[in-house]
Parts: structure tokens; C-alpha cells; sequence
């Protein structure tokens, strides 16, 4: 016989709340608050920090400092390139000053020996013999063809004169650029010479002015060859003394080692 019990059956209601579990799954799954800004700025240095820090192990200054203090010992190749930087630029100023400051005087110095020069006369010779037959034609070629120009002849034969002797003086400390320049000297005098000769002596006037700037380029030429001069590099080589022991095995050291004899008693 069944029993009767007055309790009503149990029927879910619509408004029933969920379980727990499922709470907990629907707020994982809403996106994460935004993040509160963070001040990320770093605090400033004040003057003597940053001091401290620039001349400590590693810090601005005391890199620089130590490319100064080691400039000496490496030399103008190996020191550092801010290094060559500055003696660069500080010694083309100094140059400029120097330069500018000596042009008013130079000027001054060249204008009055240009003007002191004497005034070349056609005509009159004041060489000696053999070197008269080279100085007067220069002389006389000088004064007919510098008549249209701002400067007496005797200027550009005084002009003339100081190229030759400053291509002599630095041909004879091997300067390139003063051989060059004694070189076309030559060609001018001689081209002179030939131009300013009669035609019946100029052959031998001519030869002349070649034999006597042959026998001065001697000096203004000298130590010049015109073999190619070539330059080989020979790699630097270090060599080290060393000894070298074989190593030895246990087993071998042991074998080689003095055995005690063992008496009986």
C-alpha cells in the first residue's frame, strides 16, 4: 500500500538563479578592466648626479678623457676619430690667422721689390761674355713684349729672375712642385733666347741656354730617377719561444717510477 504524503511535487521556477559555477564562468569571460595609467617617467638627475655618473667607470667624461690620455701613445692613426677632428680644425685656424695676419706684410715686402727692380735697357749689355749671350736676349724679349701691360719690363724680368732662383733652391730640397716649375723656367728662358737672337747666331745661342740650364739642373734635379719605385708591405711577424712537454700517462709514470725491493724476515 502506498503512502500518502501531503507535500506538493517540486517544480522549477523561471526565476530560479543559476548555480554558482556558472556565475563564475560569465564573469571570467567580460574583459579585463582597463590598466590605471602608470607614471613610467624616470626622475631626473640633478647636476651633481649626473656629474658623478659622467666621470665613473664607463660614463661620458671619463670616455672622452681616457681617448685624450691615450692619444699620445696610439698615435695620429689609432687615436680616436673626435680626436683628429679637433686637432684638425684647430690647426687649420691657426693657420688662417697666421696666414691672414702675414698677407699685409708679405704684400708690402713683394711691392717693394718689385719697384726697387732697375730699368732694363735694350741694348746695353751688362752680362760678361758667355752669360751675355743668354741674359741679353731675355732682356731685351722682356722689355719689347711688356710694353702693353700694367708693369715695366724690368719687373717681369725681376719677376722672371726670383722664379728661376726659388725653382733652383726648391728643386735642390726635392720639391715636386719646384722641379716643375724650374722645368718650364728652362723652356721659357730658352724659348727666349731663340726668339730674341738674330737668325744667324740663334742655333748656337740656343744651344748655349740648353747647356747652361742642363748643367744648373744638376742641383735642381738631383737624387731624381725615373725608374718606378716600388713599395712592398711585409706583413709583421711575431715570434714567440716556447717549450713544448709531452704529458706523461699514470701507467708510464708508474712503470718508470724505483720499485722497493721487499726482504723476508
Amino acid at each position: 500500500m502506498s503512502e500518502h504524503t501531503d507535500q506538493p511535487p517540486h517544480i522549477p521556477s523561471q526565476r530560479q538563479q543559476p548555480p554558482a559555477a556558472d556565475h563564475d564562468q560569465a564573469l571570467n569571460a567580460l574583459p579585463p578592466p582597463p590598466a590605471e595609467p602608470t607614471d613610467t617617467e624616470q626622475p631626473q638627475l640633478t647636476p651633481r648626479a649626473w656629474w658623478n655618473e659622467a666621470w665613473s667607470d664607463g660614463g661620458y667624461l671619463y670616455d672622452r678623457w681616457e681617448d685624450l690620455r691615450q692619444a699620445p701613445e696610439l698615435g695620429w692613426h689609432h687615436m680616436a676619430h673626435w680626436v683628429k677632428t679637433v686637432l684638425a680644425l684647430s690647426g687649420a685656424s691657426v693657420l688662417i690667422l697666421l696666414l691672414y695676419g702675414a698677407s699685409d706684410v708679405a704684400a708690402e715686402a713683394g711691392h717693394q721689390l718689385i719697384t726697387a727692380a732697375p730699368h732694363v735697357q735694350i741694348g746695353t749689355d751688362t752680362s760678361l761674355r758667355v752669360w751675355a749671350v743668354i741674359d741679353q736676349p731675355i732682356r731685351s724679349y722682356t722689355a719689347q713684349h711688356s710694353a702693353d701691360l700694367a708693369i715695366s719690363g724690368s719687373t717681369v724680368y725681376t719677376l722672371w729672375q726670383i722664379t728661376g732662383l726659388l725653382g733652383l733652391i726648391g728643386g735642390f730640397v726635392r720639391s715636386t712642385a719646384a722641379r716643375l716649375t724650374w722645368t718650364c723656367w728652362g723652356t721659357g728662358s730658352v724659348a727666349m733666347v731663340w726668339s730674341a737672337t738674330p737668325a744667324d747666331s740663334r742655333a748656337i745661342a740656343a744651344g748655349i741656354a740648353v747647356l747652361a740650364w742642363t748643367l744648373a739642373s744638376a742641383a735642381a734635379l738631383r737624387g731624381l730617377s725615373l725608374r718606378p719605385v716600388l713599395y712592398i708591405r711585409v706583413p709583421r711577424t711575431e715570434i714567440h719561444q716556447d717549450i713544448h712537454l709531452p704529458a706523461v700517462s699514470p701507467a708510464v709514470a708508474d712503470d718508470n717510477a724505483p720499485k722497493a725491493e721487499v726482504r723476508s724476515q
